[in-house]
């Protein structure tokens, strides 16, 4: 049966190497059970419930991509995406959760929509490769201010608007030093250094404690308080259209360079190097996303991580089906779930970071007029502590610098329309 879905001998693999690459994966996307929650329940959400809606998120968007587009890819709600729910959409726009569940709603359904006509490839195409760039440092730094928020290391100042906070205080401290090992670890090679790093600082935390012990295993808690909740009817007015297109846009590239990654890595491009059975890959994400906001999670997206698994070997779906479950089995880890403090994940918002940034490398620093509205996107969006204004702001940046250097022949159809929109948005609100 394996045999018959996955054609294992066809991809020179095995049942043993397959279950070896997806144990690999888990370990080192596995944190996200434990960040999620915590950051979707500053927005208001039910802790126990989120923790639920991640595993079965991430388990059927695994399911689906293992056994529809045979890929070792594994899907999980994303992170900057979690960011942008939370902070931005419901705590600087004000609105509620079940709205912000209703727009990563409608966007999973647009997605699936660009994916089964095909147009995907226009937009992606037509937005420049350095706004891309700047939108990932963009959102990394994003992740960097909330880690940094949260372990009480920046702290806002009435005379500086932000400043550094009490450094010896304990949280501070274990934050520090669960960034530390992160590093450490992933030097050493080792795959599981995230997940390590977060149970480990709370398990400090019980020792001195800072964190009271409720156990490791119980049946997984209720998902009553969030399944299904989401609020279509506020998403159709006219202010909550960029936010249906930032998670839209933001998941539309997140998942494309992580599927070009993975199969580069793999060596799953064809000749012409393009991706056989993208449709289906991009058919798995969207729908994932969709069934993500029904459980109450936000948006579900690939993963980067999903190359190490790759890279111990993981050639087919078979990898993703045992993260799926590896997210199943998940379940009922509730207690350990919720006795992870903020603290403990604040040192993998900054790896994350790292990791998000490191794509500046490729931007053309010589030519102003490409490196300048990077810069322009890396910067606000950390300071507005906005997701979406960065991108807005980038897009705008972009076309204004083309035009008046008289590089119009730069600027795509694309670019142009929205970077009109996003200009029409800030002028009439």
């Amino acid at each position: 049966m394996l045999e018959k879905l996955f054609k294992l001998t066809e991809h020179q693999t095995t049942l043993k190497q397959e279950v070896v690459a997806g144990l690999t994966t888990f370990l080192t996307m596995a944190y996200i059970i434990f960040v999620n929650p915590m950051m979707l329940a500053d927005a208001g959400m039910d802790h126990g419930a989120v923790f639920v809606a991640t595993c079965l998120a991430a388990a059927l968007g695994c399911l689906i991509m293992g056994l529809v587009a045979n890929y070792p890819i594994a899907l999980a709600p994303g992170m900057g995406l979690n960011a942008f729910f939370t902070y931005t959409v419901v705590g600087e726009m004000g609105y509620s959760w079940e709205t912000a569940l209703g727009a990563v709603f409608l966007s999973g359904i647009c997605f699936l929509v660009l994916s089964l006509v095909k147009i995907r490839e226009w937009i992606v195409n037509s937005i420049p490769m350095s706004l891309r760039l700047g939108i990932a440092a963009g959102i990394g730094l994003f992740l960097a201010l909330i880690g940094l928020k949260s372990a009480g290391i920046v702290v806002a100042s009435p005379a500086t608007l932000v400043t550094m906070g009490d450094v010896t205080a304990f949280p501070a401290v274990m934050s520090v030093l669960g960034f530390f090992m992160i590093i450490a670890m992933v030097h050493r090679g080792m795959k599981s250094a995230v997940i390590v790093s977060i149970l480990s600082i709370t398990a400090l935390g019980l020792l001195f404690g800072d964190v009271q012990y409720a156990g490791l295993v119980s049946a997984p808690p209720s998902i009553a308080p969030t399944f299904m909740k989401m609020d279509l009817s506020s998403v159709l007015e006219i202010s909550m259209l960029s936010v249906v297109f930032a998670f839209l846009f933001v998941d539309l590239f997140d998942t494309s360079g992580t599927l070009v990654a993975v199969a580069q890595r793999g060596g799953f491009l064809d000749d012409k190097g393009r991706l056989p059975r993208l449709g289906r890959a991009l058919t798995a994400d969207s729908t994932a996303t969709i069934a993500g906001a029904m459980l109450g999670t936000s948006t579900t997206t690939s993963y980067i991580e999903s190359t190490a698994g790759v890279s111990a070997g993981g050639r087919t779906g078979l990898t993703a089906v045992v993260v799926g479950i590896l997210f199943l089995l998940s379940l009922f880890i509730s207690p350990l779930a919720g006795m992870v403090p903020a603290y403990a994940t604040a040192g993998t918002l900054f790896y994350v970071a790292i990791l998000m940034m490191s794509g500046l490398v490729h931007v053309d620093w010589e030519d102003l007029t490409e490196a300048a509205p990077v810069v322009v996107v890396c910067i606000l969006m950390p300071l507005t502590f906005s997701i979406a204004t960065g991108i807005a702001m980038g897009f705008i940046a972009y076309a204004a610098i083309k035009l008046l250097s008289g590089r119009y022949r730069d600027l795509s159809a694309g670019v142009l329309i929205l970077a009109t929109l996003f200009l029409a948005k800030f002028i009439y609100g």
